[in-house]
């Protein structure tokens, strides 16, 4: 079984706004960084921070 770590990353920020969740964990990627950023942009999300802990998966 694939998941799909994009439709995982979106999922986990809809139901954290639905939840009226003000902090949601996700594990790190480039892409969901950019995406991250994009977001912020556009207004869909109120503030984002990067923590570097320098795991590898």
């Amino acid at each position: 079984m694939n998941t799909d770590p994009i439709a995982d990353y979106l999922t986990r920020v809809r139901n954290a706004i639905k939840a009226n969740h003000r902090i949601v964990e996700i594990p790190a990627s480039n892409l969901k960084k950019e995406i991250t950023k994009v977001l912020f942009d556009k207004g869909y999300i109120a503030n984002y921070k990067f923590e570097d802990t320098n795991a590898q998966g």
